[in-house]
């Protein structure tokens, strides 16, 4: 008899067993229950509910940093009010999903949208922004008497932001008449709501979800029920998920960073052909992602960014952060003297500061001095010292320099 190939030498065997199903810990999983949002649910449930009763949903505008259940929770609103509308005739229901990501202008959103309804063919192009919209609403006429879309990184539009008051105004302005309509913004821009037109704001906010981040027993608690159904009994150390909670917890709060962390010191384990993980996995998984996430975002950094944050580098080294704009300044110019390149003026520079701390590479706090000092930023490095001179050191024009700086460190310690 035939007992197939023999594969006790392939490489793709494993002879230990960690994960029992590690879907549980991809990013497209959708959990069943989210009992660390129940309040938040409450709210878009609240908002949601006038589409029960035979009028628009509430305009909704859900902000927080990246991981924290946003997209998530409204996905699970959605699902039960659709489920809701199947059980009966009060409620005919369409939802838009979309993200509005590289649509940088109410024109670009809108064709975006358009080919989202369709659901194939080119997005339309070749004509001016009413024409566009005249297009959308003959879309959405075809749609059900309610409707709802979606907007995820909706700040993505900046301020071109006229569609953002047309939409929830069609059916006021005639542009649709036996249907109702209500959008869902979805931010991780914190401030994109504060600059916004007035009208805009009048229109479009009718309520607003701050989502938190979280904490570490909240994230503990994300991580528990996650490895319950990820997990073969046993595997984890008993430090394992507080360790990967504390570490997120410190850094933005994200469960999507958790998990994140929680899976590849798994793998972690089960590569090195381990029969369980501990926390020298989770602090190795740690360093992996950390080194990751800094290298895919210094990819993406202009040379005014890299100048701006080799600043702040060079004074950590020296121990002389935090501290402020006028300082990063002057070793800014020092650099960009020492690199013949071009220089910017000082407010230009703290601008750049400012959007690296937006992306995570460094801490800038606003400090206020009262009606005689005003108000100033003081920045420090957010990131691993040494892992942001190693990635740095990399690019061929700044390698002297950041010798140079790693060979301080090296002799500071």
């Amino acid at each position: 008899m035939d007992d197939g190939p023999d594969l006790s030498n392939n490489p793709y065997g494993s002879a230990v067993n960690i994960f029992a199903d590690e879907s549980v810990l991809k990013e497209d999983w959708q959990p069943a229950e989210l009992p660390e949002r129940a309040s938040e649910l409450e709210e878009i449930r609240n908002s949601l509910a006038p589409a029960t009763r035979g009028v628009n949903a509430h305009n909704l505008f859900l902000y927080g940093k990246t991981g924290q259940g946003k997209t998530v929770a409204i996905d699970h609103e959605l699902d039960l009010l659709a489920e809701y509308a199947t059980s009966t005739d009060d409620l005919e229901l369409s939802v838009v999903k979309t993200s509005a990501n590289n649509q940088s202008t109410s024109y670009q959103l809108a064709g975006h949208l358009i080919k989202e309804i369709r659901g194939s063919g080119p997005k339309p192009s070749g004509i001016d922004q009413q024409s566009m919209f005249d297009l959308l609403y003959e879309e959405l006429h075809d749609l059900n008497e309610t409707i709802i879309i979606v907007i995820d990184e909706i700040d993505s539009i900046g301020s071109n932001d006229d569609l953002l008051y047309e939409l929830p105004r069609a059916r006021k302005n005639g542009h649709l008449e036996d249907q109702w309509i209500s959008v869902i913004g979805i931010s991780n821009d914190l401030e994109f709501r504060d600059n916004l037109s007035p009208k805009v704001k009048d229109s479009l906010y009718d309520n607003e979800i701050e989502f938190a981040p979280y904490d570490a027993t909240q994230l503990t608690s994300i991580l528990e029920r996650r490895a319950d159904r990820a997990f073969y009994d046993g595997v984890l150390a008993e430090d394992v998920i507080p360790l990967c909670a504390a570490f997120a917890a410190q850094d933005e709060g994200s469960a999507r960073q958790a998990i994140r962390l929680l899976y590849k010191a798994g793998e972690l384990a089960l590569n090195n052909e381990q029969d369980s993980v501990a926390e020298v996995h989770v602090r190795e998984a740690r360093d992996i992602l950390e080194r990751k996430r800094i290298e895919e975002g210094m990819r993406s950094l202009t040379n005014q960014d890299q100048l701006a944050l080799l600043s702040v580098v060079a004074l950590e080294v020296a121990g002389e952060t935090p501290t402020r704009t006028r300082y990063v300044y002057q070793k800014y110019k020092s650099i960009a003297d020492r690199l013949d390149t071009n220089q910017l003026v000082e407010r230009r520079v703290r601008d750049h500061l400012q959007s690296l701390g937006m992306q995570g590479f460094l801490i800038a706090e606003s400090r206020n001095r009262g009606i005689q000092g005003g108000n100033h930023y003081r920045f420090e490095l957010k990131t691993d010292l040494e892992t942001t001179l190693d990635i740095l050191r990399e690019d061929n024009r700044l390698h002297d320099l950041v010798a140079d700086l790693s060979a301080a460190v090296n002799h500071s310690q």
